[in-house]
């Protein structure tokens, strides 16, 4: 089983101020935002704790970058590296289409499942391989849904113009025609 790379995640102080930097340095985004994203399902480290965190989602060419920024102090695979004021790469993360195979293959490596959700209808885990990363491994379902948002999200910056903005514009729909605020 190989899986591909499709995201690098970063731990950031502000996902807005964030955004605005890797647009102007690289050309990533637009970015769209989800603040104070709530989990249908969460486990941190065996217990129900969900920290308070707003997310941001952007492209630089074929790799979706994730902006998280954490508003509370509550446990979390965030706090787990990084303490209020710092910041840095926090997780790579791979689409798998059988996700209890790849858990168990994980797993099986012995790899410390370290969160677990379920949220806008999808898996997803974080593995602790800081020791082979220098952070986590998030392995995220495929669904078509979620495939479809990703897809939207990439042909935004397929399209960017020099003078657009680097954030989302909330009010317009996804190319298929879905709400941003659904997520």
């Amino acid at each position: 089983m190989i899986y591909p790379i499709f995201q690098f995640a970063y731990f950031v102080n502000d996902v807005e101020a964030a955004a605005v930097k890797w647009h102007k340095l690289y050309g990533a985004g637009p970015f769209a935002l989800s603040p104070h994203h709530r989990c249908d399902k969460f486990q941190f480290r065996g217990s129900d704790v969900q920290a308070d965190v707003s997310y941001a989602f952007g492209y630089l060419g074929d790799v979706q970058i994730q902006f998280i920024q954490q508003h509370d102090d509550a446990p979390s695979i965030y706090r787990d590296m990084y303490q209020p004021g710092e910041e840095g790469f926090h997780h790579a993360g791979c689409l798998v289409n059988d996700f209890a195979a790849a858990r168990t293959r994980l797993l099986d490596m012995g790899f410390v499942n370290a969160c677990e959700l379920w949220a806008d209808d999808v898996n997803a885990a974080y593995f602790d391989t800081r020791a082979v990363n220098g952070g986590f491994t998030e392995i995220h379902g495929d669904p078509l849904h979620i495939l479809s948002t990703f897809a939207g999200w990439k042909r935004a910056h397929e399209n960017m113009r020099p003078g657009d903005s680097p954030i989302m514009d909330r009010a317009q729909p996804f190319p298929d025609g879905r709400d941003p605020d659904y997520l």
